[in-house]
């Protein structure tokens, strides 16, 4: 197949290229207009100004899916009102340029995959989220919403969407994790807040695997990137440190959380309760390879 990704250089979107590449698929990344390195097929463009290059798009032709990972990090510095515009808008001009763009090519995608996040629908202690939750009344929820509705232009086209609503994505390469890591090792490392927060994460195989299954089968709607047991974060800290053979008995209080990322930062994504399950997958038939947090555990870090 012939494969477009956006984001391709980030966590995920490099995992999936590399997966795409090793069964043999052709990948087109689209890249911004100042990238000077290419290697094969790519295509630039520039979502803050509403470009793509004609002639590259006519070059590539045809693609059978497109994978739209493209947003700014989401916990990668402080929420001043400039970085939380920057959150929103670098998710909604790429989707709603991207959406404008891929029925224009000589044979448009079949499916869209695009980026999402279980951030969707907010957070609670108490509530089981699934793909037919509502969407919930915080600043992440608001910017998940516009993100997916940023492909409004594709409605009624041959290209069909996919909702990636990802959990939080479990790699030493990147991410939560790799943060945590450094601290569980030298025994310092413990739960954040209460502990009682419910959090839903996914092994970076399984996430690959499952948007895979997503655009080889053109299935459409919103799916939870998620494994099929979420857990708390206590109980996370306490199988992080069983793994790795190391003691996690402090805790971080909410307090010293805010006075480093910001209270907005923390409540609303650090400290968020979601306990998301990944129906939809599990009703197609997807199977999960670390269903468990133990297993993505072991797994990530060689511990097999």
């Amino acid at each position: 197949m012939r494969i477009g990704i956006t984001g391709a250089s980030g966590l995920i979107g490099g995992a999936l290229t590399k997966a795409l590449l090793q069964r043999g698929d052709t990948v087109i990344p689209f890249v911004r207009p100042t990238t000077s390195t290419k290697v094969g097929l790519r295509i630039r463009w520039n979502p803050d100004t509403g470009d793509v290059d004609s002639a590259d798009i006519a070059e590539v032709g045809e693609l059978d899916a497109v994978v739209n990972l493209s947003g700014a990090g989401i916990a990668d510095k402080r929420w001043s009102n400039d970085r939380k515009k920057e959150i929103l808008e670098s998710r909604v001009q790429s989707t709603s340029l991207l959406s404008q763009v891929l029925p224009t090519f000589s044979s448009p995608p079949r499916i869209l995959a695009s980026g999402s996040a279980i951030g969707f629908y907010g957070s609670s202690d108490s509530k089981v989220f699934d793909e037919n939750s509502p969407v919930g009344d915080d600043f992440l929820a608001d910017v998940c919403r516009r993100w997916e509705q940023a492909v409004s232009p594709l409605t009624g086209t041959s290209t069909g969407v996919a909702f990636l609503r990802t959990g939080i994505v479990q790699s030493t390469q990147g991410g939560s994790l790799k943060q945590q890591l450094p601290l569980f090792r030298f025994g310092v490392g413990g739960a954040l807040g209460s502990g009682r927060q419910w959090l839903s994460p996914i092994s970076l195989n399984d996430e690959v695997r499952a948007i895979l299954f997503i655009i080889d089968h053109t299935h459409t709607g919103a799916f939870n990137l998620v494994c099929p047991n979420p857990l708390t974060n206590q109980e996370f800290t306490r199988e992080l440190g069983k793994v790795l053979r190391r003691p996690a008995i402090f805790k971080v209080p909410s307090i010293a959380l805010s006075a480093v990322l910001g209270s907005e930062l923390v409540h609303e994504a650090v400290l968020a309760s979601q306990r998301v399950v990944p129906n939809r997958l599990l009703e197609l038939g997807f199977s999960f390879e670390q269903p468990t947090n133990k297993e993505i555990l072991s797994f990530v870090l060689n511990r097999h």
